[in-house]
């Protein structure tokens, strides 16, 4: 890539739009991603008591495993809020900043 199109893709407004929103979306992300798994941690910590009762009465699955389910499943959600923004939102303002700089 020549330096006159680093420029203009540098100086374009859409990129600083583009960089700013796709970060913040990932810092969120990860943010919750972060506080399920510590939660999730800290539950096993010091919510044994817990984890450990079963789902129903009668019942040998212990609360445990589906939070523990939960919080991968909520994973994969949100990994595909991401996707789904990054193919529609981010993607777009991609092709639009590529072809202003190749103007």
């Amino acid at each position: 890539m020549s330096k006159v199109i680093s420029d203009k893709i540098q100086n374009n407004p859409k990129y600083h739009e583009l960089v700013s929103r796709r970060d913040g979306l990932a810092w969120m992300l990860s943010a919750i991603v972060c506080f399920m798994y510590f939660g999730f941690i800290l539950l096993v910590a010091y919510g044994r008591e817990f984890l450990t009762e079963p789902i129903a009465a009668g019942s040998v699955i212990p609360l445990g495993m589906p939070i523990g389910v939960g919080v991968i499943f909520f994973s994969c959600v949100l990994t595909g809020i991401y996707v789904h923004r990054a193919n529609t939102v981010f993607d777009r303002l991609n092709s639009e900043i590529i072809a202003e700089a190749s103007k």
